[in-house]
């Protein structure tokens, strides 16, 4: 068979596929977490060294729409970014937030760790507190936990009714689609971490006395509640992935993974947006003439 000649024209380049559709949980479709593969790496670098070296290039794109979104907020663009983490206990939260959110400038993030709910937080429905923490117009705000511990360990430790319980899933849909409509872009990311991939972590806490601060006994019986929570997860990330604010799901037992396809999907977002300088509102020529005479 004759070969084709090569006409010397270079092929298109395939398009990058987008990781938001990827891992994006679409809305009333039926969860099995035990079903999804912790360690995978979908549409993700090649390993741990192209993995990392992915995340840091995309670092001075993400630099450059931060920039962008802040600048517009000055005339007057109400838009701002919401990235809510919530897994497992070491599922990478605050990794995430170390190595991903440190490639903005913390100047224009407002970074929120929801604990236990204070006494004063319990005299208020349970989003106020949530409401308080909102990024700014301009802003890129993370949560680190967030409001859907109230539909997770409060249903796991029957902290309050399921009748109550079960109409949070509806007012935090409504509250979610209220932010949207006030100019939030609402990424949500369940980092889903495998019952193994905790017990290697927990361990290696133990193993080095500089991460004692960081182990609590208290997981090892969490760990007995599982399956519970796993049931928890499922049910929340069911009834709350919506059009508006749908759920991510980010396989999170390989850290590099996890790292680059949060940055991934939080440029997909911010592309999204594509915040734009503002323009002076002065004549550049005459203040350049004022500025070289002076």
């Amino acid at each position: 068979m004759a070969k084709k000649k090569d006409d010397g024209k270079k092929k298109p380049k395939a398009p990058e596929p987008v990781l938001r559709d990827i891992l994006r949980i679409p809305e009333g479709e039926r969860i099995d977490l035990a079903a999804q593969d912790a360690r995978a790496t979908p549409a993700g670098p090649a390993d741990k060294a192209a993995g990392l070296a992915a995340t840091a290039a995309l670092a001075p794109r993400l630099t450059e729409l931060q920039d962008r979104l802040y600048a517009s907020s000055t005339a007057g663009d109400r838009r701002r970014l919401l990235l809510v983490l919530q897994g497992m206990d070491t599922s990478g939260k605050g990794g995430t937030v170390k190595h991903v959110i440190g490639l903005f400038n913390p100047s224009g993030c407002r970074i929120r760790a929801f604990k236990a709910p204070t006494r004063e937080e319990q005299n208020h429905p349970f989003l106020w507190r949530v409401m308080r923490a909102l990024p700014q117009p301009g802003e890129i705000g993370i949560f680190d936990r967030s409001h859907y511990e109230d539909v997770l360990i409060a249903r796991v430790r029957d902290l309050a009714p399921r009748r109550q319980i079960a109409r949070r899933y509806g007012q935090i849909n409504r509250f979610e689609k209220s932010l949207v409509e006030d100019g939030v872009t609402v990424v949500k990311v369940f980092l889903h971490l495998s019952y193994e991939e905790q017990r290697a972590r927990l361990l290696a806490r133990l193993d080095n006395p500089d991460k004692h601060w960081k182990f609590n006994a208290g997981d090892i019986d969490e760990r007995a509640l599982w399956p519970a929570y796993r049931q928890a997860y499922e049910i929340a990330l069911e009834r709350c992935t919506t059009d508006e604010a749908p759920w991510y799901l980010v396989p999170a037992d390989r850290k590099w993974y996890r790292n680059w396809a949060i940055s991934k999907l939080l440029l997909e977002h911010l592309e999204g947006l594509d915040p734009k300088y503002p323009p002076g509102d002065f004549d550049v020529e005459e203040c350049r003439a004022r500025l070289l005479a002076s």
